[in-house]
């Protein structure tokens, strides 16, 4: 089969196409044909800067829609041929990957193989910022980083359903406003000076719920960026700052709380938990209440350039590689 690895760390150029050997699931695993594979920033980290890479060569990708090849001792649940969504503990750049059975989703119906490869990573992550993690109530006003990229734009739609009254957002470039307001979002502020434009939106009083994912300074204007007990979840750290700390100084005045989400970290401590919320998740794409438009896919063989794409801070949406 052919997958894509690195062999050191820099730019998409270190991304190469090679021959593998097809995987075989040990216990408690599934082998994946896939058909897509999702392409998210923690990718584009792992070959930067090995994150999350135990060793190289390293074959990046978190989740995959496909069918199911073959089930290893002690899987129950799923049989070969079933279509399905998985995430992944790297890999899945690949014609054929192996998942933890905990972590593989059968496809609700109507849900294709395309859809499919969109809702490992963003489905239930949006889901948790929004309800689980956030607790976001009808009437409160939401800040969400990165308002165009896949889970922003899920979350825009999960708050306005959930009764926001007001979903605020924050891109990187001006031409990204529009996707982020055709996605649920009642403003969209442009660049650094985020909290000083929040403040003028909220009429002085700052917002209840903050979701960051870049971290360092974006961490700290969101944190001043929050109403009187307001609170923020952090899910992720795309500047790659120094470890956010926060402590009675900050957190005391105001009644603010701060509190995290990662869904990789979410499949290795809790995996029943992950099953039950990406159930919910799923369920909201069945039912046609939210949606994640694929704004560009590739072949497997120009993942460096979907990582250029992604790089730049240009796209929106969800970005795809096209495998099977």
């Amino acid at each position: 089969m052919h997958a894509v690895e690195f062999q050191e760390y820099g730019g998409p150029e270190v991304l190469r196409v090679v021959a593998a050997e097809v995987p075989e699931p040990g216990p408690g695993q599934v082998s994946i044909d896939v058909a897509y594979a999702g392409v998210n920033f923690a990718d584009l980290k792992a070959r930067a800067e090995g994150y999350r890479v135990p060793r190289l060569p390293f074959r990046p990708g978190l989740e995959v829609s496909g069918r199911i090849r073959a089930v290893g001792a002690g899987v129950e649940g799923l049989r070969p041929g079933q279509e399905v969504a998985a995430l992944t503990d790297g890999g899945a750049y690949a014609e054929t990957v192996v998942a933890g059975a905990a972590t593989v989703f059968p496809l609700p119906p109507g849900v294709g193989l395309r859809t499919g490869a969109t809702l490992p990573t963003v489905l239930p992550t949006a889901h948790a910022l929004v309800h689980e993690v956030g607790r976001l109530r009808a009437g409160e006003t939401v800040l969400v980083q990165g308002a165009a990229g896949g889970i922003g734009t899920v979350v825009g739609q999960l708050a306005k359903a959930a009764g926001a009254g007001a979903v605020l957002g924050v891109v990187s470039d001006a031409s990204k406003a529009g996707h982020a307001r055709a996605h649920g979002y009642d403003e969209v502020f442009v660049g650094p000076d985020f909290d000083e434009e929040v403040r003028r939106a909220t009429g002085g009083r700052g917002v209840d719920l903050a979701l960051d994912p870049v971290g360092g300074e974006t961490f700290r204007r969101g944190m001043d960026a929050l109403a009187v007990f307001g609170r923020l979840v952090s899910f992720g750290n795309a500047s790659s700052a120094a470890p956010w700390q926060v402590g009675q100084p900050e957190l005391y005045p105001r009644g603010h709380a701060v509190a995290g989400f990662s869904i990789l970290s979410l499949a290795q401590t809790a995996p029943e938990a992950l099953r039950a919320l990406a159930g919910r998740a799923f369920r909201t794409v069945a039912e046609g209440s939210v949606r994640l438009p694929v704004t560009a896919e590739f072949p497997l063989a120009e993942a460096a350039e979907a990582h250029r794409l992604l790089g730049s801070r240009r796209s929106t949406g969800k970005l795809l590689l096209r495998v099977g």
